[in-house]
């Protein structure tokens, strides 16, 4: 089978949009490991929290509260759900995870897990797992953009522009700011960090809410793509799990640059051999694994 340059470009930027969100998505992640050491199994119950609340601000929020006509729209959603997500976030944090950071990191593991399957299980008692149409893309980004091989859609665009938009303005606050050295200090030596004042338990809740909301906000991009389902992070938590992992656990450069690429590949694969589309990542998890544990860009311990 021949394939033109076209296909090809054109394939690669419909992978790349898949792409985008599994870099912010394993951008969470990674901040929360490599800064909390904490395996957040939560994390995509936090992205489907953002859709939903995203959905639910716009479609139900005023009639609960006997606005019918009160609406948030999705700049409104873009604003809000991650802000709300991160402060459900930081609330797991103090109340349950904080009692954890001495243990082994399967306590963690097993308690973010339970927090999805409750999170999911709440959801699926009013929504079901067809999934819901979120139904407020801005008409500013509808319609089509001509990049010369293909007419992509003008919000898809924009879902990958905003991504990586965020991602690296997240990799610049930790890696190049005076911020981002704090939190670094703090995970390493906390104790010395907070005997130069710092308030090392609120930074690592900040931390944490912060991570989250990163889920949420691929969450509120992601809602006018895809269909909102209770079960939309559990059906893309592994695979970002396997994005981190050849990354490299804890690599904030690593997730960004592994999750585009993967994405990608994911894209060619489905027109070059569409049967291995859905096990491709976890083929080069396996070999990654095999010539390098630490991941492409992790630090060998």
């Amino acid at each position: 089978m021949s394939l033109s340059i076209d296909a090809i470009l054109a394939q690669a930027m419909l992978g790349l949009t898949n792409g985008a969100f599994y870099a912010i998505l394993s951008l969470g992640l990674a901040v929360i490991f490599g800064l909390l050491n904490i395996i957040n199994f939560a994390h995509g119950a936090m992205y489907m929290l953002g859709a939903m609340v995203a959905l639910i601000g716009y479609s139900y929020l005023g009639t609960w509260i006997g606005f019918p006509e009160l609406q948030t729209g999705f700049w409104w959603a873009l604003a809000l759900a991650p802000l709300v997500v991160a402060i459900f976030g930081m609330i797991i944090e103090r109340t349950m995870l904080k009692r954890l950071y001495q243990l082994d990191h399967l306590y963690g593991l097993l308690l973010t897990f339970g927090i999805a399957l409750v999170l999911q299980g709440y959801f699926l008692n009013y929504f079901s797992t067809g999934g819901t149409p979120y139904p407020a893309t801005p008409s500013l980004l509808k319609g089509a953009v001509d990049l010369g091989f293909m007419y992509f859609p003008t919000y898809r665009l924009f879902a990958i522009i905003a991504s990586l938009a965020v991602c690296f303005a997240t990799w610049y606050v930790i890696e190049r700011t005076k911020i981002g050295a704090l939190l670094r200090a703090g995970t390493e030596n906390p104790g010395l960090v907070q005997a130069f004042g710092v308030n090392v338990p609120l930074m690592v809740t900040l931390t944490y809410g912060f991570g989250v909301a990163l889920a949420a906000f691929a969450g509120v991009v992601a809602a006018p793509i895809y269909s909102i389902s209770p079960l939309m992070g559990a059906d893309l938590i592994i695979i970002v799990f396997a994005v981190v992992v050849i990354g490299g656990m804890g690599s904030i450069m690593g997730a960004i640059v592994t999750g585009l690429s993967l994405g990608m590949i994911e894209g060619l694969t489905k027109v070059i051999y569409a049967p291995a589309a859905n096990t491709v990542i976890f083929l080069l998890m396996v070999l990654v694994l095999l010539v390098r544990p630490a991941g492409l860009f992790g630090k060998e311990r």
